[in-house]
C-alpha cells in the first residue's frame, strides 16, 4: 500500500543520515527536524502511523533509512510515561500490521519497535509471530521485554515450533522466570538439541525448582566441555537461588554434591564457591 503523499513529505523533512545510512552524531538542529516530524507524526494518530508503515520496504528494495527512524523515535518517545494512552494506540496499530501480508523484513522491523513500546495488546499478534520461523526469535524477545502475559503465548506455542524457534522460545521462558514452565524445563534437561538442554538447565535455576536439583546435577555429570561448564553453573545458580529463598537444605545438598563431583583441576573454582555456599548454608 503506498503510503499518503502529505507523510511522505512529513517524513523527506528528516535529516539526511550520515553517509553509512546511520543517525549518529547529529547536531542540535537536526535533532530538531527529527522532533518536529515525529511530533508532526504522533498527532496523526494511527492513519499516520500506517502511512508512516506503508513507507517501509524488505530490506534491500529500496530507501526507508527516514522511515525506519521516524518510526524508531517514535516508538522511543511514546513509550516514555505518561503516554499510555498514545503508546497502547501505537503498539495496537503495529500489532495488527505483524500477521498480514507484509513483507517478513518489514513485519520483523515492527516487532522491534513493539520490543520498545509494545504491551499486552500486542501479546497476542507476537505469540502469532512466534509460529513463523523468520519471525520467531523476534517475536520471543518483544514478549520477554513486554512480560505481561507472555509466558501464556510462549507456551503456547511450543508445541508447535521446532529447532532454533523452539530454542528460542525456551530461553524466554527462563528469561520470564516461568513457574508455569516448570515441566517443560525439566523434560527439556534430555533433550536432543545441547543448547536446548542449557537453557532448560538455566530455566530452572532461575525459578528455583528444587524438585529438579539432582536432574540437573545428573546432566553436569552426563557431559563434559562447554555443556558441562554451563550446567554445572547453572547448579550453582540453583543453589544460590534456593539459599536465597530460606531453603538452605535443598541448597547444602547441591552445593556438597558439586564439591564431590568437581575434580578436575578446572574446576578447583566451583569447589571453592560450593564450599563456601555450604558453609553459609549449614
Amino acid at each position: 500500500m503506498a503510503a499518503s503523499e502529505e507523510i511522505e513529505a512529513l517524513v523527506n523533512r528528516m535529516p539526511d543520515p550520515a553517509r553509512n545510512g546511520t543517525y549518529v552524531d547529529m547536531n542540535p538542529e537536526k535533532v530538531k527536524q527529527v522532533e518536529e516530524v515525529v511530533r508532526e507524526l504522533a498527532k496523526g494518530g494511527r492513519s499516520s502511523l500506517l502511512g508512516l508503515i506503508d513507507m517501509l520496504v524488505e530490506p534491500g528494495e529500496g530507501d526507508d533509512v527516514k522511515a525506519h527512524f521516524a518510526l524508531h523515535v517514535l516508538a522511543v518517545r511514546l513509550s516514555a510515561p505518561g503516554n499510555g494512552k498514545a503508546r497502547a494506540q501505537f503498539a495496537r496499530t503495529l500489532a495488527g500490521q505483524i500477521t498480514g501480508e507484509r513483507p517478513a523484513g518489514v513485519r520483523k522491523y515492527l516487532i522491534e519497535q513493539l520490543q520498545v513500546a509494545g504491551g499486552k495488546e500486542a501479546v497476542g499478534a507476537l505469540g502469532k509471530a512466534l509460529l513463523e520461523p523468520q519471525l520467531c526469535d523476534v517475536a520471543a524477545r518483544a514478549l520477554a521485554a513486554i512480560r505481561d502475559g507472555a509466558a501464556e503465548q510462549l507456551l503456547a506455542a511450543l508445541p508447535r515450533v521446532k529447532g532454533t524457534s523452539r530454542l528460542s522460545v525456551i530461553k524466554k521462558l527462563a528469561v520470564l522466570r516461568a513457574e508455569q514452565a516448570a515441566g517443560v524445563f525439566r523434560k527439556a534437561l534430555a533433550d536432543s538439541d545441547r543448547d536446548v538442554r542449557i537453557a532448560a538447565a538455566w530455566g530452572i535455576a532461575r525459578i528455583g525448582d528444587a524438585s529438579a536439583a539432582k536432574a540437573m546435577l545428573d546432566a553436569a555429570d552426563a557431559h563434559t566441555g562447554w555443556e558441562r561448564i554451563n550446567q554445572t553453573d547453572a547448579c550453582m545458580a540453583l543453589a544460590e537461588e534456593l539459599a536465597a529463598a530460606g531453603n538452605k537444605k535443598a541448597a547444602a545438598a547441591i552445593y556438597a554434591r558439586l564439591q564431590k563431583t568437581c575434580t578436575d583441576a578446572s574446576e578447583s573454582h566451583i569447589r571453592q564457591a560450593a564450599a563456601r555456599g555450604l558453609a553459609a548454608a549449614t
